[in-house]
């Protein structure tokens, strides 16, 4: 037996009209005026691992590994573990570092350019 665990390299969210339209919690996605500065809360459905030691790219996804461009850098400030029923659920928080709202490239790989 092993344990289930992901390991991700950027936070990926949904974008906002999947809260607005009932599909998916507030948390699950990138609010709708995002800020640097600000502190925002996240869930992601599994048992999910983040680098908490520099800035990582928040992007849009749409599922099924469907990401954008990175939209800001984010650090992660907080990630908890919890079971929901039968399901494992991760949730945090991450501070908004620098968004981004033009078409650059942001990032190398893990390295903030």
């Amino acid at each position: 037996m092993g344990i289930i665990i992901e390991y991700n390299p950027d936070l990926a969210l949904r974008n906002i009209s999947e809260f607005k339209n009932g599909n998916r919690k507030q948390e699950e996605c990138i609010p709708e005026n995002l800020k640097a500065g600000e502190i925002y809360d996240f869930l992601k459905k599994g048992q999910r691992v983040y680098w908490f030691y520099g800035e990582v790219p928040l992007v849009e996804t749409t599922g099924n590994q469907n990401l954008s461009r990175p939209k800001a850098s984010v650090v992660i400030v907080e990630v908890i573990h919890f079971m929901n029923g039968s399901e494992v659920f991760t949730k945090g928080k991450y501070k908004v570092i620098e968004v981004f709202n033009d078409d650059k490239v942001h990032f190398d790989g893990f390295t903030k350019i």
